[in-house]
């Protein structure tokens, strides 16, 4: 039987922003993911889209309006299409926003102020209003204007270089990582404004900017840098890589002493634990290329399963190198439930890795189209039927086509 002893799922009512109201005026990713992640914790999501859609719609896999992108930090949420070049669609931003608990916005500097919903104007309305501000650089300083995105900022902020390869050559982490941790940063900083405010009823003006995300997420590669100088591509111990097996790879490293004579039991290797060249691990670094081409000729002789087995009876630090079709089977990500399901309209169901505190975040939900739910979001606001479709026929608002419908009011 499956295990389901990790299933936990709390009643909304047991989540801890149960009934927080969060406008989401961002896009991309940093501001859609801190409100995102709000969301799985319980809050309700009112995601303001222009017509033209959140650019990260059209960035990566696409599938018609959807991209992963667009689900991976907006599933759940609810969308409002509005036009807030025009007059009319400034005045009830505006009015949204002012029913919120939270707002959440990624523009450059002053555009919010422009549309008429920065924090100032806000907060002399709502004091207690906390509102998020994400930016590339900050909202001043010689970079403020400069325009940022996440491979922008594993360059400028050193990223790239921590991630460079053994001959020196700097390489971009292969995932959005600049932009995800600025996200997270910004989830938490929400949250402990929350705390405050729920302490002393005062607001906040939460600001986070992706270059001081990114050099948060390396403070300890910045100490050791400062402490001890550049240090050279490459791992910190030995034997320490990834080495092929007869039908994959597995990575596998000794970090000290104790875990070397580990790895020489398990690899039928005692006679190294008596050879000067490898006592200590300067000795062994010294000797690196030697010791990693012995670990891969004998490694080369055996499955990767059969590895698995050997090497974790010996306690080594070792892993296969899983694809993510493996990972998506992993045992553990069953056994602990690591991937819920989205029912994505036009897509199917499709795994999703929600925030890791699984009894503290709702099930999994789709992510909205454009628009989806103009109607019954300006319903709940207060306004007539009569006003909403004023609004519709002048193009303020736009209603997502419904099921079976062809367009968009």
């Amino acid at each position: 039987m499956p295990d389901t002893s990790h299933d936990t799922n709390p009643t909304h009512e047991e989540l801890p922003f149960a009934g927080l109201r969060v406008l989401d005026i961002s896009q991309g990713i940093a501001g859609p993911y801190c409100a995102h992640i709000l969301w799985q914790q319980g809050a309700e999501i009112v995601k303001v889209e222009p017509p033209a859609g959140d650019w990260g719609r059209k960035v990566g896999v696409v599938h018609g309006d959807t991209s992963a992108l667009s689900i991976a930090y907006n599933a759940g949420k609810r969308s409002i299409c509005l036009d807030a070049t025009t007059d009319v669609g400034k005045e009830l931003l505006l009015d949204l926003a002012l029913q919120a608990d939270v707002v959440v916005q990624n523009f450059r500097p002053q555009v919010a102020e422009r549309l008429g919903v920065g924090h100032a104007a806000l907060a002399a309305q709502r004091p207690e209003l906390v509102y998020v501000s994400i930016s590339g650089y900050g909202p001043d300083g010689p970079y403020a204007d400069y325009p940022a995105s996440d491979s922008v900022m594993q360059a400028d902020t050193g990223l790239m270089f921590a991630n460079r390869g053994v001959d020196g050559t700097p390489r971009r982490i292969g995932m959005l990582l600049a932009d995800a941790a600025t996200g997270l940063y910004a989830a938490q900083a929400c949250a402990a404004a929350l705390c405050r405010r729920y302490r002393t009823g005062r607001g906040s003006h939460v600001e986070l900017n992706l270059f001081d995300a990114c050099c948060a997420l390396q403070a300890n590669n910045l100490l050791e840098y400062a402490i001890a100088g550049p240090a050279a591509a490459g791992p910190v111990s030995a034997p320490n890589g990834v080495y092929a097996t007869r039908d994959g790879s597995v990575t596998l490293l000794a970090l000290n002493d104790a875990q070397f004579a580990k790895l020489c039991h398990a690899l039928d290797r005692v006679d190294w634990l008596d050879d000067p060249r490898f006592g200590g691990n300067a000795s062994r670094m010294e000797h690196a290329a030697l010791l990693n081409q012995q670990v891969a000729r004998i490694i080369a002789t055996r499955s990767t399963a059969e590895w698995q087995e050997r090497l974790s009876g010996h306690d080594v630090l070792h892993a296969p190198v899983r694809s993510y079709a493996d990972v998506l089977q992993h045992p553990q990500a069953s056994h602990r439930h690591t991937f819920q399901t989205i029912e994505q309209p036009g897509l199917g169901p499709l795994p999703f890795a929600g925030i890791p505190a699984a009894g503290m975040r709702r099930p999994a939900g789709p992510a909205p189209d454009n628009g989806e739910h103009t109607v019954q979001l300006l319903q709940e606001a207060g306004f007539t039927s009569q006003v909403i479709d004023q609004w519709l026929r002048q193009g303020v608002v736009r209603q997502a086509a419904r099921p079976g419908t062809a367009g968009a009011k």
